[in-house]
């Protein structure tokens, strides 16, 4: 098995997970916090979404593939969250209050992450063997490679769609 495979394999199984998540929940269990500073699951899943989003999109740019490079987000879905922050925000180093702000219904968390994952699908299909070695982001000491950025994406989102799974159970034990 090659690396393309196993990463589809392992990007295979997210909507089913952000699904396990985040159907069937009103907005109220969507941002409930189990501490005053928690993240809630709106955002938990905005936020996987927006990385792996952005992540795979700079990846499409560096190796040249202009078809793959515009972020989902920037293309009709930052209009429909209408979240006060930039639209190249992903996350990182957002505050208490910027966690509050993400409040959106399931159903917009979903479609968001089905379109991210059907772009993800296609840049994974367009990875010849030989590239994953190449470099796609020189920011980084040692610079990073397409393998260490797909890897690095996938632990961030698998991370992150297991926490909403846990917040979602805490509302659930909690709410009868």
């Amino acid at each position: 098995m090659d690396a393309t495979s196993v990463f589809q394999d392992a990007f295979g199984r997210m909507p089913d997970l952000v699904s396990a998540a985040v159907d069937g929940l009103v907005e109220a269990a969507l941002t409930h916090r189990i501490d005053p500073e928690a993240n809630t699951i709106a955002w938990l899943v905005w936020h996987l979404t927006r990385v792996q989003d952005d992540h795979l999109a700079g990846a499409a740019a560096a190796l040249g593939w202009d078809t793959m490079t515009d972020q989902v987000y920037a293309a009709g879905f930052a209009e429909r969250f209408d979240l006060p922050f930039d639209v190249a925000a992903v996350g990182y180093g957002q505050s208490s209050d910027d966690v509050a702000a993400v409040r959106a219904p399931a159903e917009l968390l979903m479609g968001y992450h089905a379109a991210v994952h059907a772009r993800t699908t296609d840049v994974l299909a367009a990875v010849g063997v030989d590239e994953w070695a190449t470099v796609v982001d020189e920011r980084w000491d040692p610079p990073v490679t397409l393998l260490a950025r797909v890897s690095s994406v996938l632990g961030d989102v698998t991370q992150h769609v297991g926490q909403a799974a846990y917040v979602r159970g805490v509302v659930e034990r909690t709410a009868t």
